[in-house]
C-alpha cells in the first residue's frame, strides 16, 4: 500500500514526493480495514511501526488529541524526511499543515473568514458563473479530466486570491505535471503563480492583513501556494467521480448537496489524513505508542462505516480542511450547471469502465480519463 506525502524547502518551495509503502508483506496487498480492528500496525519503510486508525471514533479522538500532532519534529529521529516524505518542521515552515496548538490556531484564525460559509456562499454565482463559461467553451464531445478538472478549480481559487487569470495556464500546465511525474518542476511552478498574490488584492490581500506579527513574506507565498495547491489538488479527483455519478445517477436540484457529500465519502479524494506523531507515549485501543510513533487515520475504511451517518473526508478537530465549504460548493455549481444548461448531457462509456489512477495518500487517485457528450 503506498502513500504520497510532500517534503517542502521553505527556501524555495520545491516540493519532492516519495511514495511512501506501508509494509505490507508481499502476500498481503489488501488495504488495513475495519476488519482488521480499531488499530493497524505495520511497518514504515523509513523504519519502525506505523500506526494506522480504522475506527470512526477512535479517529476523531486521534484528530483532536493535542499529544498527537503534526509537526513533523516530532516524527520518529531515525526517520530520512526525503524518504518518510516528511514536510520541514513547523520552526522551519510554519503552515497549517505543520503548526499545533496556539500557533496552528492564530494562524487558521487569519486564514477561516476567508473561507468561511458564510463567505463562500457569497461568492455562489462567481463560482457558478466560472463553471458555465468554462464548459461552455468545450467541444460536444470532450474528456473533463484532460483538463477542465483542472482548471476550474485553479480558475476559481486565482479568480478569488485576486492573483490575475493569465496566470490560470501556467498553473495548469503545473498541475499536470504532478500528474506526468515532474512534481518538482510543478511545485516550483505553482509557488511561482502563488507570487503573483503576495502584492495582489482579493483574498490574498485580506489573508495579507491577516497573519500573525512576524510572518515573512516567504511565508506568506506558502501560505497563498497551500491554499491553491490543496485546493486544486483533491478537488480536482473530487470533481471526476462527482461528475460521473452525477450524470448517472441525476440528482435533482433539491437533493444536490447531500448527493455531493455523499459521493465524497464513497470516494474520498484523500483516503488517508496526513502524517500525525505522537508528543508524548500514549494507550491507544489498547496499544501502547511510545512518543515519536507515527499515526494515519484510514479515512476511507472510517466513511464506509455502514453504522455511520458522518464522515471524515474533509477531517475533524483543529486541522478540518480550511477549504471544505469552497470545494463543496465547486462541486455542487458543475452539478447544477451540468443540470440547467446540458440537460441531456451524458457519460460517453458506461461508469463502470471509467479508471482511476494514483498513489494515493495526500493525491489519492483520480479518473484517467472521464469522456463525456455534453448536449
Amino acid at each position: 500500500m503506498k502513500l504520497l506525502y510532500s517534503e517542502a524547502n521553505s527556501g524555495d518551495l520545491v516540493h519532492h514526493f516519495a511514495a511512501v509503502d506501508l509494509g505490507l508483506t508481499e502476500t498481503d496487498d489488501r488495504a488495513p480495514g475495519r476488519a482488521d480492528g480499531p488499530v493497524v500496525r505495520v511497518e514504515a519503510p523509513a523504519g519502525g511501526p506505523v500506526w494506522i486508525v480504522t475506527d470512526a471514533d477512535l479517529a476523531r479522538t486521534v484528530l483532536t488529541d493535542p499529544r498527537i500532532v503534526k509537526d513533523p519534529a516530532s516524527a520518529p529521529p531515525h526517520w530520512d524526511p526525503q524518504r518518510a516524505g516528511l514536510e520541514q518542521t513547523a520552526a522551519e515552515q510554519p503552515s497549517l499543515t505543520t503548526l499545533d496548538g496556539p500557533g496552528h490556531a492564530e494562524l487558521r484564525r487569519a486564514h477561516a473568514p476567508l473561507l468561511s460559509a458564510k463567505r463562500v456562499r457569497e461568492n455562489a454565482d462567481r463560482v457558478r458563473a466560472t463553471a458555465r463559461r468554462l464548459l461552455a467553451e468545450l467541444p460536444r464531445e470532450v474528456d473533463l479530466m484532460a483538463d477542465f478538472t483542472t482548471r476550474y478549480p485553479l480558475t476559481v481559487l486565482l479568480d478569488l486570491l485576486g492573483i490575475p487569470p493569465v496566470h490560470v495556464d501556467r498553473a495548469a500546465a503545473a498541475c499536470r505535471l504532478l500528474v506526468g511525474g515532474d512534481p518538482a518542476t510543478a511545485i516550483a511552478e505553482l509557488a511561482a503563480v502563488a507570487e503573483h498574490g503576495v502584492d495582489g488584492a482579493g483574498l490574498a490581500a485580506e489573508l495579507r492583513d491577516r497573519v500573525p506579527p512576524g510572518t515573512t513574506r516567504a511565508d506568506l507565498r506558502y501560505h497563498l501556494f497551500s491554499l491553491i495547491f490543496a485546493g486544486q489538488l483533491t478537488t480536482d479527483a473530487a470533481l471526476g467521480r462527482t461528475v460521473a455519478h452525477a450524470l448517472t445517477d441525476r440528482p435533482s436540484a433539491s437533493a444536490e448537496a447531500d448527493f455531493v457529500r455523499d459521493t465524497l465519502r464513497r470516494h474520498p479524494p484523500a483516503p488517508y489524513s496526513l502524517w500525525r506523531f505522537t508528543a508524548t507515549a500514549i494507550e491507544l485501543a489498547g496499544e501502547h505508542l511510545p512518543a515519536h510513533s507515527p499515526v494515519l487515520v484510514d479515512i476511507a475504511a472510517v466513511n464506509a462505516d455502514p453504522t455511520r451517518d458522518d464522515d471524515l473526508t474533509f477531517g475533524a478537530g483543529p486541522h478540518f480542511c480550511i477549504g471544505a465549504q469552497l470545494a463543496l460548493l465547486e462541486l455542487r455549481a458543475v452539478v447544477a450547471v451540468l443540470r440547467d444548461d446540458y440537460p441531456d448531457a451524458r457519460l460517453a462509456v458506461p461508469l463502470a469502465d471509467l479508471r482511476h489512477t494514483g498513489p494515493g495518500g495526500i493525491m489519492g487517485s483520480r479518473l484517467t480519463a472521464l469522456p463525456v457528450i455534453l448536449e
